[in-house]
């Protein structure tokens, strides 16, 4: 079940009751040619992950995106899937490959087909996080194989087969697919004198064409937002590894301030979540009534 706001450092982590390790709103009827995901805003933490880390569960959360779910929630009502994941990132992180682990955290050696030397695993954010968000260790012991095998298996791995589906479906029915992979982003101490509200981001215009994030940056400008492009975020691995603009699908990760919409220290909605939902569900709205046409492959 969801957490409700956190009220304090004593909160208690509860276990997601339903088997599958992600939500997926669909509409009566798909009518466009759009699909939402949120693969950061889980919030269910099995109860034997909760005992085997030495941070209190306030901290285990500083990882998430806070709420982005409930952000992009008008995806259904404009005729777009919306995916999110219900385990949490310092979990199980779907935004890296399936098997970038840290050998640091293993006892005894790994496979050696694991991705053991990827930056994000040197910077102790592999697929199964060493550290969370402020830069703490997670574990107080050192986990097996099996155990990173059992979360990627049981949950990334069914995370990524319902999002390739939807993308497949969604290409077969309009000949092309937007993927809109939603995210938020803390705040940085380096750009406090101007920081954006969206980061928009498009591998440096390999993932979707330069017409999207055009089409996306304008209508969010309009909204009043401050939009960069692919700074500090371009795109993670489901923006790069789904984004295929040659085959009719295109990928574009958007990046939310929290501070918009969230405290970030007690992870609790503040008052202007709900104005800032309401312009999503505008940003959603536009989108949907955009041509997508000029998406399909040739």
């Amino acid at each position: 079940m969801d957490l409700p706001p956190v009220p304090d450092a004593r909160v208690s982590l509860l276990e997601e009751a339903s088997e599958l390790p992600y939500r997926l709103d669909r509409p009566a009827r798909q009518t466009v040619p759009l699909v939402f995901a949120s693969p950061h805003s889980g919030r269910s933490y099995p109860s034997a992950f909760v005992a085997s880390a030495r941070l209190d569960p306030l901290a285990l959360r500083k990882s998430e995106d806070g709420f982005v779910d409930e952000l992009f929630a008008a995806a259904a009502e404009h005729g777009a899937p919306l995916l999110a994941a219900t385990f949490p990132r310092v979990f199980c992180d779907v935004n890296r490959e399936p098997w970038e682990l840290d050998p640091n955290m293993f006892e005894g050696p790994l496979p050696s087909w694991v991705n053991t030397a990827s930056p994000r695993v040197g910077a102790g954010l592999g697929t199964i996080a060493r550290v969370v968000a402020s830069g703490e260790p997670v574990y107080r012991r050192k986990l097996s194989f099996a155990e990173a095998e059992d979360r990627i298996r049981r949950h990334w791995q069914p995370y990524h087969a319902a999002l390739a589906a939807l993308i497949a479906e969604t290409r077969a029915e309009f000949g092309c697919c937007l993927l809109i992979d939603c995210h938020s982003m803390p705040t940085h101490p380096a750009q406090a004198a101007n920081p954006p509200d969206f980061v928009l981001g498009d591998a440096h215009g390999t993932a979707c064409a330069p017409r999207v994030t055009r089409g996306v940056e304008t209508m969010l400008q309009a909204l009043g937002y401050r939009v960069r492009r692919n700074d500090p975020y371009a795109g993670g691995y489901v923006t790069r590894h789904y984004g295929r603009p040659r085959e009719g699908v295109h990928a574009l990760q958007v990046e939310v301030a929290r501070p918009l919409y969230m405290d970030e220290a007690r992870i609790e909605r503040l008052p202007g979540m709900a104005a800032l939902q309401g312009d999503i569900a505008r940003l959603i709205a536009d989108l949907a009534g955009a041509d997508w046409s000029f998406l399909r492959s040739t």
